[in-house]
């Protein structure tokens, strides 16, 4: 049985600051790229930023110099910091493993 499990969402003002995690169990961390989608409110899901198995990240364009992503194989969780958030950013947050496997989800709001 594999399981993402995303944490560290909530109500952040704009220009507040959020780092999210997703714990992966029952599958080869270490082996896969990872990502993170959001889904604003009533719209589409779309890719935010990934890792690769060598630690090399890659990010949407809105969100570079604010987005860290980052990996411990060792923990098996992978991390989004989240600097100067803006309103725009709010939505659900999902990570993924390998580009199949998907969390749960953990909601973002940030407040003007």
């Amino acid at each position: 049985q594999v399981q993402l499990v995303e944490s560290g969402g909530g109500l952040v003002q704009a220009g507040g600051s959020l780092t999210l995690s997703c714990a992966a169990s029952g599958t080869a961390f270490s082996i896969y790229p990872v990502n993170w989608f959001r889904q604003p409110p009533g719209k589409q899901r779309e890719w935010v930023a990934d890792i690769t198995t060598g630690g090399r990240p890659n990010y949407k364009d809105s969100v570079k110099g604010r987005f860290t992503i980052s990996r411990d194989n060792a923990k098996a969780t992978v991390y989004l910091q989240m600097n100067n958030l803006e309103p725009e950013d709010s939505g659900v947050y999902y990570c993924n493993v390998g580009g199949l496997i998907w969390g749960q989800g953990t909601q973002v709001t940030v407040s003007s």
